[in-house]
C-alpha cells in the first residue's frame, strides 16, 4: 500500500489531523504561559509525526510539517482576535508561503516508499545513532526553528498593533521571497522533467546556486522585521530568523553542495555563480 500515491496522501493527511488535534489538546490542557504551552504543544504534535515516521520507516512523513505548522499556529491565534490590514496581510504572507511550499511538496511527493535523500544519507552515516538523529535533528530541531520564526507573527496577531511604512515594506519582502521560491521551484521541476541528471544553470539558477533557500531566508527575515517595526524592537523576535539563516548556511547548503559536487560541470558552475544572492555571473 505504501507504493500507492493516493494511499500515501491519505495516510499523511490523517497523521497531520491527529498531530493537530494532539497539539490543540496539549495547548489547552497545559497551565503554563502562552509561549510555553505553544512550544510544548508544537513538540507534542511533532512527536506524533515522529512516531508514525518510525512505524512507516520513512522520516519524510515530517516534510510537510515545516510549511503546515506556521499556518496552523497563526490561524489558531488569529481566531477571535481584532484584525486590521497589517495583521491580515501578515497572515496572507504566511499562508501564501505555506500553501506554495506545501503544494510543491505534494507535487514532488511520490509515495511513502520514497524518502528525502538527506535522511537516507544521515541514516547511512550515523547507522545505530540514526533513531536519535531522526528524533532530534530531523524532527525536533526544525520544529523549534520554525516555532521561533513564527513567534513574531503570533506576538503581533495577539497584540494591539497596526502597521507602518516599514512593516509593509518588510511584508512585501516576504511576499517577494515566497514568489522567488515559487519561480525557482517551477524552473527546477521543468528542468527535471526534461533532463536526467546534470545541474540547472538557467533562469534564476543562473545567478544563484540556491535561490529557493534564499527565498526561505528572506521570508522569515521579512516576517520578523515587519512585526518588530509594528511592535517595537525586541531582540528575541529575531532569534528565529537568525537560527534559520545559520541552518541553511551551515547545514542545508553544505549538504546539497556536497551531493552536487560529483556532477559534471558543478565545480565550474560554483566558481561563476553566487551561492545565495542573485548576482551576475562571475567571469
Amino acid at each position: 500500500m505504501k507504493n500507492s500515491r493516493t494511499y500515501s496522501f491519505i495516510a499523511i493527511f490523517t497523521i497531520y489531523l491527529i498531530a493537530i488535534a494532539i497539539g490543540l489538546l496539549t495547548y489547552n490542557l497545559l497551565p503554563f504561559s502562552m509561549w510555553a504551552n505553544l512550544l510544548l504543544a508544537d513538540i507534542a504534535a511533532t512527536l506524533i509525526t515522529f512516531i508514525f515516521s518510525v512505524i512507516l520507516k520513512n522520516a519524510s512523513v515530517y516534510d510537510p510539517y515545516w510549511s503546515v505548522q506556521p499556518m496552523v499556529i497563526t490561524l489558531a491565534f488569529a481566531i477571535g482576535q481584532s484584525m486590521n490590514i497589517f495583521k491580515i496581510l501578515l497572515l496572507c504572507a504566511i499562508f501564501y508561503w505555506g500553501i506554495r511550499l506545501t503544494a510543491n511538496w505534494a507535487y514532488t511527493f511520490k509515495n511513502l516508499n520514497h524518502q528525502d535523500w538527506r535522511y537516507t544519507y544521515l541514516h547511512e552515516k550515523t547507522k545505530s545513532w540514526y533513531p536519535i538523529i531522526n528524533l532530534l535533528g530531523i524532527h525536533l530541531f526544525p520544529t523549534i526553528v520554525v516555532y521561533l520564526c513564527t513567534l513574531p507573527a503570533v506576538y503581533a496577531i495577539t497584540s494591539s498593533v497596526t502597521g507602518n511604512v516599514w512593516s509593509y515594506i518588510f511584508l512585501a519582502i516576504s511576499f517577494f521571497a515566497a514568489t522567488l521560491q515559487l519561480v525557482s521551484d517551477i524552473q527546477m521541476q521543468k528542468f527535471r522533467r526534461k533532463q536526467s541528471g546534470g545541474i540547472i544553470t538557467t533562469g534564476i539558477w543562473a545567478y544563484s546556486r540556491h535561490p529557493n533557500y534564499l527565498g526561505e531566508i528572506l521570508m522569515w527575515w521579512g516576517i520578523s522585521l515587519a512585526c518588530i517595526c509594528a511592535l517595537g524592537f525586541s531582540w528575541y523576535l529575531l532569534i528565529g530568523a537568525i537560527i534559520n539563516t545559520l541552518m541553511f548556511l551551515f547545514i542545508s547548503i553544505p549538504m546539497a553542495e556536497n551531493r552536487l559536487h560529483s556532477r559534471s560541470g558543478y565545480d565550474e558552475y560554483k566558481k561563476k555563480t553566487s551561492m545565495l544572492l542573485i548576482l551576475p555571473k562571475r567571469k
